[in-house]
């Protein structure tokens, strides 16, 4: 009996003890930034997210940033995007940056030195805040296994049409009844201004982008197909004409297929004079220009630009 008492004596002073007692709580030692930064592939920049005012012109053409070991990388083309693309498909090299407290400090190829406040806003969330014209930008970190490049491209297809001087058609269906489109042979899809402006042509077999003569200008749009996620519409909206309507398809980074819905004619599209945003792979700026005489290294996907009136008289018939 006394043992019997003595174990439980002993057990009641067990519990009593450990109840008195704080719980020991085991965290998670602190990462460094560096280490939070490198934690992700891809970080995505949700331009839709952006509070303030102001601008960071390479975060404003910059759909993805990745950070490896003072190197920052950017995809800001779609031509090329995707995991096997453009720097393995983290994009090109940016410029170089480093990392400290919660401070990041980017040195730019061309924007030159930037300095911006992090802040971790969940796991996978940070806000970039630049103090220089009270501007914060949201990155959601992504893995390249769980990426969806897709996604992404065909999002964002209208910056996609931007990224050729021209694109020239290449191909006319035998089916279809004869109609207006029939006569033109080039598009140009420009950035700046609306965002949203095209011109058209109908000059045949030209080597040099720089040279087509722009028949016709007008807005385009490009929408959205229910149930069908890599399909497209794109109307375009002549200023003095009816608009026309078509399906279109990506075939590649280089050609798209559009399905003329009026007439039941499909045309080919080949872009000519790409256009590399910031600088090519082997660390050369293009010297290639936008038809608003704006050098492609200045121009802003993300933040529109200054509208230039086209001086071509729109005659078409």
């Amino acid at each position: 009996m006394k043992m019997i008492k003595l174990l439980s004596g002993f057990a009641i002073f067990a519990v009593l003890f450990t109840s008195c007692s704080k719980e020991t709580v085991y965290e998670e030692p602190p990462i460094s930034l560096h280490q939070l930064l490198g934690s992700y592939d891809l970080w995505y920049v949700d331009i839709n997210q952006t509070t303030g005012y102001g601008e960071t012109p390479f975060l404003q053409i910059a759909f993805t940033l990745s950070f490896k070991n003072g190197t920052l990388y950017a995809n800001n083309n779609l031509v090329g995007f995707g995991p096997n693309g453009q720097g393995n498909g983290l994009g090109i090299d940016i410029g170089e940056y480093d990392a400290y407290d919660m401070i990041l400090d980017v040195y730019h190829d061309l924007d030159g030195y930037q300095t911006f406040d992090i802040y971790q806003v969940d796991y996978d969330t940070i806000e970039l805040y630049n103090p220089n014209n009270d501007t914060s930008y949201f990155l959601h970190g992504y893995q390249k296994s769980t990426f969806d490049y897709d996604f992404v491209f065909y999002d964002n297809i209208h910056y996609f049409l931007q990224e050729y001087e021209a694109w020239e058609k290449t191909y006319t269906s035998q089916n279809g009844a004869v109609n207006e489109f029939d006569n033109e042979n080039y598009l140009q899809f420009l950035s700046g201004g609306n965002d949203s402006e095209f011109r058209s042509s109908q000059d045949t077999n030209v080597v040099n982008p720089d040279t087509i003569y722009w028949d016709y200008t007008g807005v385009y749009g490009v929408g959205n197909v229910t149930g069908n996620t890599h399909l497209k519409t794109l109307t375009l909206d002549y200023d003095y004409f009816d608009n026309e309507f078509f399906e279109l398809r990506v075939i590649d980074d280089q050609e798209i297929e559009l399905y003329h819905a009026n007439s039941g004619t499909t045309y080919a599209f080949n872009g000519r004079g790409y256009i590399q945003y910031l600088k090519n792979a082997e660390g050369q700026v293009a010297g290639q220009m936008n038809k608003q005489n704006v050098p492609n290294t200045e121009k802003k996907r993300k933040q529109k630009t200054a509208k230039k009136d086209n001086p071509r008289v729109n005659n078409r018939s």
